[in-house]
């Protein structure tokens, strides 16, 4: 994602985030949870990542979204 700037439309951030190739491809992409929240807040970009039929999830400061529908599982060694 290029730098945006401050007065971007909630569209063109979309535009932005899901008009990558990694999405076209079914990859993973990551966005920081300040620019979310900054351009079109966290509850309707996680709508939009749903309504997409992908998954998403959290970690220090980020939000990974999986552009698939395959399913996401924590992975951990067997003896824990």
């Amino acid at each position: 994602m290029q730098k945006q700037p401050p007065n971007v439309s909630p569209h063109a951030f979309y535009a932005d985030v899901f008009g990558s190739h990694l999405v076209r491809d079914g990859k993973v992409i990551r966005r920081s949870i300040r620019d979310v929240e900054r351009y079109v807040g966290r509850e309707a970009f996680i709508e939009e990542v749903y309504r997409r039929g992908f998954r998403a999830v959290e970690n220090a400061g980020q939000i990974v979204i999986f552009c698939n529908r395959e399913p996401v599982r924590i992975l951990r060694p067997r003896s824990h």
